[in-house]
């Protein structure tokens, strides 16, 4: 069967799309999508490339190979929860603005949509294993298989999700996908689309990023004196060359990725979106290099510019979408009903709650993880935190007050 023609799809496209239009404008919906797609994805880098050095400090029998193991272990399992969080607002945004293509996709491979949250599900629940079996940091570890388990299902989630973006790039071959042949399958059992190139860049770039992670872990503790700064300093080297090599690896493979690239795409290749990206995959690599010999005092330097990396290049990612369906599909026309309630109740929620609660919560942690002994909060925090205990009731009384009120 033929691919559809660009007018075709077109219509195809704009008819699959939701006629009560957007509740605010859609660039807003874009931007939220690309930040908290950008947090979403250092998390997920966290939990590939602690579980990838937790895999390797096992393996190497050595003392301050076995404590970063068990600490990295340790730091992917919290950004497990982290990244599923993060997860949820990108991929509200995306169906908001692309919903034909997000939607198609999920309908053709929709087994595989169902398979990734069972997947996930066995991959976190065996992260546990290991967690508990391994808890009181033994010499010997126990149950590695099960970290290998979790750490092969996390990569196999991360490949459906991938394979359904990336199903989305191609609405021209949505008609051959669901009937080959002119014979319908929608069995939803294929996934129809993936580029190795870009799924392994995505691998690769959460090497980079544990990299910058690892030497802010051990700017972090080098503070306290009760540390060992020869196991600190260890860490702060080996995150060093992570960082700095990684950034090298996963440039490679991008470049690759976009070599790769349809000839519809051509135009990406030499547009300021793919030099962005470049620049932000090594940058990295970059800050790394000029501070692994600095020790301690620029250590938060290049996890700053991770932070950043990431941002511009969820930017980059976004714009290989866009490039894609241009042609066939602009989300900035998209009708726009404004709803300042809904909006009101989601800026508040984001902004004021969630910056808040969000806020004292990585300051205790801070504080408390810089204090020799037990912490004592202070004054402000213990307002701080009371403050906060107000406003998620008054949050909590007032969403459901006012629901009730605009439904009955």
């Amino acid at each position: 069967m033929e691919a559809m023609d660009i007018n075709s799809i077109h219509d195809m496209l704009y008819a699959l799309r939701d006629p009560a239009g957007l509740p605010f404008y859609p660039w807003a919906f874009f931007g939220v999508g690309i930040l908290t797609w950008a947090m979403h994805f250092f998390a997920v880098a966290l939990v590939l490339g602690g579980i990838a050095v937790a895999l390797w400090g096992l393996h190497r029998n050595t003392p301050y190979w076995q404590r970063l193991a068990y600490a990295m272990a340790n730091v992917s399992k919290i950004a497990v929860s982290a990244a599923i969080v993060l997860g949820v607002a990108p991929l509200l945004a995306v169906q908001v603005y692309y919903d034909p293509m997000w939607y198609t996709s999920n309908v053709l491979s929709a087994y595989w949509v169902i398979g990734f949250i069972l997947i996930l599900i066995v991959a976190y629940s065996a992260h546990y294993v290991f967690y508990f079996r391994n808890k009181e940091n033994p010499q010997r570890a126990r149950a590695i298989w099960s970290i290998i388990v979790a750490g092969a299902g996390y990569v196999l989630a991360g490949f459906i999700m991938h394979s359904l973006s990336y199903q989305t790039l191609s609405p021209e071959q949505w008609l051959n996908w669901y009937a080959p042949g002119g014979h319908i399958d929608n069995s939803g059992t294929r996934l129809h689309d993936f580029n190795l190139w870009r799924f392994g860049y995505w691998l690769a770039l959460s090497v980079p990023i544990t990299g910058a992670y690892m030497m802010a872990y051990a700017t972090y503790w080098s503070t306290r004196r009760d540390q060992d700064h020869a196991w600190l300093d260890f860490v702060y080297q080996l995150g060093a060359r992570w960082a700095l090599w990684g950034s090298v690896m996963a440039a490679a493979l991008l470049v690759a990725y976009f070599a790769s690239l349809p000839e519809k795409l051509s135009a990406y290749r030499s547009s300021i979106w793919a030099l962005l990206w470049l620049a932000a995959t090594l940058l990295p690599g970059v800050i790394a290099l000029r501070a692994r010999n600095r020790a301690f005092r620029c250590g938060y330097r290049p996890v700053l510019g991770a932070t950043l990396g990431m941002l511009l290049v969820a930017i980059g990612r976004e714009m290989v979408r866009y490039y894609a369906i241009i042609p066939y599909y602009d989300f900035m026309d998209y009708k726009v009903n404004l709803d300042w309630f809904t909006t009101g109740v989601f800026g508040f929620t984001f902004l004021v709650l969630g910056a808040s609660t969000l806020g004292y919560l990585l300051t205790v942690a801070w504080k408390a993880g810089k204090t020799e002994g037990v912490y004592q909060a202070s004054d402000t925090m213990h307002l701080w935190g009371r403050f906060n205990l107000v406003l998620i009731i008054f949050w909590t009384l007032g969403y459901f007050g006012l629901m009730a009120i605009r439904t009955f």
